[in-house]
């Protein structure tokens, strides 16, 4: 087996893995990944480069989630010849619609506005990387598997996706290839996610593998672990009583999805805050994050028991009577026409494009409006240069002062820190022959290196351009050591506690549909047991198909 790494090797966007086994004609490849580059204008233009392979030749992609540095390039592989399945959790082919789709939207747009001044100065029209029908041809090829599923995507090649914790539907993916007479492990970090986050569950330890694939966006970094709701909070009721706006730039999946979370909470169960807040709005101005939201509301069943609970009392945790969701562009400039303070959750989440910007333009100078950065701000990007202290950024053509308050709150991430990423590596019961560390800055990928090797004696290997490698000295495993792997009996005790949750919250629904139906006849309440009932239904039938496999 050899791996070759096309992304995410000299930063943390583009993740793209190539793995080959097999040698010659009969060789097999496959990807893990196949994102975007994002960040500065000579950063993304890796993305307008040839895939350093044959896309036509690869026969199926293993795909960790839904954001786009990790799946943007999928419609760009399918123009470039590529036809095999793209496997990924049932959750993320829910979500790789809107990605797909709004990236497309993207590409079209930017390339008229290039071909428009292209063709003031003579030149030909710019072609977009890729369209929207090639965005839709590639979703045809998504195959959804439930977390714990073992499926087998070509003879001998094996696969499960576990719970990364990152974002909804994120998945550590564990790979057996065929080595010998036995196999080889590869597992597949993802971007892997924090212990104790709202929604979401905690990542997934695994606990024997050949190779490791790893993420270490905060591989140098401690998350401030003291409650940065509470810090969030406290910016909202100051800024908007100085009569300032507080603008969020924010992903569009899995961070704004977060705060909607968080704010409800405070907008529902403080009444002090309630109080305080009776003529503030706040405005998710995004439509992705807005077809996300819709998204994330249907699949209750993915996320974390507290949730789950707030949804069987009958609270929807992702909506409050003071959340609007814009829809035009007319009503997105609306809000910078609207002098009452507000606050607005916008996307991009490293303010490189989209309605973030305009916000900017009109809140940055203004002395009492507040930034509150809420993620990772990658290298060369507008975000950075905010948090880095700039005294002015140009937006539009135009040189805006930097009056407003700029805060960041790391504590929002959804990327394990330092300590949290070496909590998974110490997850490893017998040391994986090779560790290869990615998706990092080439500081924290080398700092994180040192960590490991200190904590646990294993030596990683560093990426730091496109390479290929064929690791070495692999524990070969037969079938029954592959299950063995899958099913041990932490894991069917997981499975018993799963089983017993989805039969109580059956009991409560199917008792108040009970209830529903003597009392006066509400549609819309027998729609949302409806709903809730087939969201369980969902789980139920995964929870199946990962026993019968395995």
């Amino acid at each position: 087996m050899k791996i070759k790494f096309c992304g995410a090797a000299e930063g943390v966007t583009g993740s793209c893995h190539l793995v080959t086994v097999g040698e010659g004609e009969g060789a097999l490849q496959f990807l893990l990944d196949c994102g975007m580059f994002q960040g500065g204008s000579s950063i993304e233009a890796h993305n307008e480069e040839p895939f350093p392979f044959d896309p036509e030749a690869v026969s199926f992609v293993l795909l960790s989630h839904a954001h786009i540095d990790h799946s943007g390039r999928l419609p760009l592989l399918y123009k470039r010849g590529f036809r095999g399945k793209i496997y990924c959790t049932d959750s993320t082919s829910d979500l790789i619609g809107v990605m797909l789709r709004d990236a497309a939207y993207i590409q079209e747009k930017e390339a008229e506005w290039k071909s428009r001044k292209a063709e003031r100065a003579g030149r030909p029209p710019v072609e977009p990387l890729y369209t929207i029908p090639d965005a839709e041809d590639v979703l045809k090829l998504v195959s959804p598997v439930m977390y714990s599923q073992l499926v087998e995507p070509a003879p001998g090649v094996k696969f499960v996706m576990n719970d990364a914790g990152h974002i909804f539907g994120s998945a550590i993916i564990e790979v057996w290839t065929p080595e010998g007479e036995g196999s080889r492990k590869t597992v597949f970090s993802g971007d892997l996610g924090r212990g104790d986050k709202p929604m979401l569950n905690d990542p997934t330890l695994i606990k024997k593998a050949d190779t490791v694939i790893m993420e270490s966006t905060y591989g140098n970094r401690l998350h401030d672990k003291s409650d940065n709701v509470d810090k969030l909070v406290k910016i909202i009721l100051e800024t908007t009583k100085r009569g300032g706006n507080v603008v969020i730039p924010s992903f569009a999946v899995g961070r704004t999805q977060e705060l909607i979370y968080e704010l409800n909470k405070y907008f529902e169960d403080d009444p002090a805050f309630k109080a305080a807040m009776k003529n503030v709005s706040v405005y998710i101005d995004s439509p992705m994050a807005t077809a996300a939201t819709e998204v994330f509301r249907k699949n209750a069943q993915a996320f974390d028991e507290e949730f789950k609970k707030r949804v069987l009392r009958g609270d929807d945790p992702l909506d409050f009577d003071n959340l609007h969701f814009t829809k035009s562009t007319a009503e997105s400039a609306a809000l910078n026409e609207d002098n009452r303070p507000k606050i607005i959750i916008s996307a991009s989440g490293m303010c490189e494009a989209g309605r973030i910007r305009h916000h900017l333009k009109h809140n940055l100078w203004r002395h009492n409006s507040s930034i509150v950065f809420v993620g990772y701000q990658g290298e060369g990007t507008l975000g950075r240069r905010l948090l880095e202290g700039a005294e002015s950024v140009k937006l539009f053509g135009e040189e805006i002062a930097v009056n407003a308050q700029i805060h960041n709150l790391e504590g929002f991430s959804g990327h394990a820190d330092r300590d949290e990423l070496l909590r998974w590596v110490k997850g490893f019961e017998v040391k994986p022959e090779a560790l290869f560390i990615v998706h990092g800055e080439n500081q924290a990928k080398h700092d994180f290196a040192a960590t490991v090797e200190e904590a646990t004696g294993i030596k990683p290997i560093v990426i730091e351009d496109v390479c290929e490698y064929e690791p070495e000295g692999a524990r070969t495993q037969d079938e029954q050591q592959v299950l063995s792997d899958i099913m041990d009996a932490e894991s069917l005790e997981k499975l018993k506690a799963r089983i017993s949750t989805i039969k109580g919250s059956l009991e409560d629904l199917l008792y108040k549909a009970e209830m529903a139906a003597t009392a006066e006849n509400d549609p819309a309440a027998l729609a949302d047991l409806n709903d809730k009932l087939l969201a369980l239904e969902k789980d139920t039938i995964g929870l199946a198909g990962s026993v019968t496999e395995r």
